[in-house]
């Protein structure tokens, strides 16, 4: 599909019947889509769950969206995530009854790509060590490790997760891959289920978490997988936030278990001060900047999808609401 367009049979004889509500809980970030709107889509209604006009909204643009959004937008037809995962919308909203879409961007996958082979190679080259050598003032030299010697495990085989296990499988790294389903993905050797989680997890020099966040795994970065990781294992969470115990994590790296992590993603963000990962020895921490969706994309498919819904059409990138993603 071709993102950057609207499909043009889709557009109503008169496009500004269509209503979008940007329910989100950052008023920049949608005055900042809002604005783009205007330039890209003129013809397209737009407002905020304050406005009366959202009254009459078919459809809302969702990022941490008001838990009364219905009650305020009682016209709504279809809830649109501006983003990969859809947890944010909670449990009211993703069980209304209305559809759930969300956003599908290549060019995602690539930022997602290059910041999890940054954070790879940050440790497979001992870059961490020798940045904490800067600081004291220590030369020394760490004999140099091969790719094929950095066992790479990806938590999370979606378009994102199985995106980046087969590149990193295409540059030489030895790649395993686990899912609540079965998966088949190129030199990537797949495990799925709990029954084989504990091998997947026991081949990872670098776990790479991907997950979608559901029930099944909220706080599944916890003290049991720490404890099934090779020692010196390095964490990767570029899931949500709600995937980690914090302190179960502080515990592994303080006994010496693991190596590092590298953190983007909080429960609590902007991540308060006093929060202890900023000064735990071994944690990167990254302000939520793995990767995005281009605004014009966000924008593309949510105003095809508002046009498809009044339409009747089917909808692109739609969510298995049973299974949360």
């Amino acid at each position: 599909m071709n993102t950057d367009t609207l499909t043009p049979a889709l557009t109503p004889a008169s496009s500004s019947d269509l209503n979008i509500v940007f329910a989100t809980n950052n008023p920049a970030f949608s005055a900042r889509l809002m604005a783009l709107m205007a330039t890209e889509y003129p013809q397209v209604a737009v407002c905020t769950p304050d406005d009366p006009a959202a009254r009459h909204a078919q459809v809302a643009a969702c990022w941490h969206p008001p838990v009364d959004l219905l009650q305020r937008c009682p016209g709504l037809q279809l809830l649109q995530a501006v983003s990969a995962g859809v947890d944010h919308l909670g449990d009211i909203l993703m069980h209304s009854g209305l559809p759930v879409s969300r956003v599908v961007d290549e060019g995602q996958q690539q930022g997602m790509l290059e910041y999890v082979l940054w954070g790879v190679l940050h440790h497979q080259r001992d870059f961490d060590l020798a940045l904490s050598n800067q600081q004291a003032k220590i030369w020394q030299l760490h004999p140099q490790r091969q790719a094929g010697r950095m066992r790479i495990g990806v938590m999370g085989l979606g378009q994102l997760g199985g995106f980046i296990a087969a590149r990193l499988a295409g540059l030489g790294y030895p790649v395993s891959g686990w899912a609540g389903s079965r998966k088949q993905i190129e030199q990537v050797h797949c495990y799925a289920g709990e029954a084989e989680r504990g091998t997947f997890l026991s081949s990872c020099d670098l776990l790479v978490n991907l997950l979608p966040l559901t029930t099944a795994t909220e706080a599944i970065l916890d003290a049991s997988l720490f404890a099934e990781l090779p020692p010196g294992a390095v964490v990767m969470n570029c899931g949500r936030g709600e995937h980690l115990n914090e302190q179960d994590l502080i515990d592994a790296l303080s006994s010496g278990h693991l190596r590092a992590a590298v953190l983007d993603v909080f429960a609590q963000e902007p991540l308060p001060k006093g929060n202890p990962l900023w000064d735990q020895a071994g944690v990167i921490v990254t302000p939520h900047m793995a990767s995005s969706a281009s605004g014009q994309i966000m924008l593309a498919q949510l105003v095809e999808n508002g046009y498809r819904q009044l339409a009747g059409q089917p909808l692109r990138n739609l969510v298995d609401i049973a299974k949360g993603y």
